[in-house]
């Protein structure tokens, strides 16, 4: 995985380390099979975008089963710290979004939850 920083890679093995419960550790193990598929693909064609490759290479690297939960915190972590992030995070909330919260969330660089419930009454 290509880190923006010393920092960020500090942090994610940090993050690794102490997050071994098997819930919390199938986030890192999705996330970074979710990266090799996206940077491997990246390498072949250098000129191709995240916001084409990453919902498939999601499903893919997708072989435990993970709950939506644990996909909104590997692409909020992975918008942290990989050098790619901030163009998945954007890519997620706009695909993730109902109306324009998507949008709402790249003006502020937050990630949207796509676990979280929307109810909406007839009033």
């Amino acid at each position: 995985m290509k880190f923006i920083n010393e920092k960020a890679e500090t942090d994610w093995n940090y993050g690794k380390k102490i997050n071994v419960d098997p819930y919390s550790h199938a986030i890192f193990v999705y996330a970074e099979a979710w990266v090799d598929l996206m940077e491997e693909r990246l390498n072949e064609n250098p000129e191709v975008k995240i916001s084409t490759i990453a919902d498939e290479l999601s499903h893919t690297a997708d072989t435990d089963g993970i709950t939506g939960n644990q996909y909104g915190y590997a692409v909020r972590y992975l918008s942290i710290v990989w050098i790619h992030g901030e163009e998945l995070r954007i890519w997620h909330n706009l695909k993730t979004q109902f109306g324009h919260e998507g949008e709402e969330a790249n003006k502020n660089g937050t990630t949207l939850n796509p676990a979280m419930l929307t109810i909406e009454t007839n009033k």
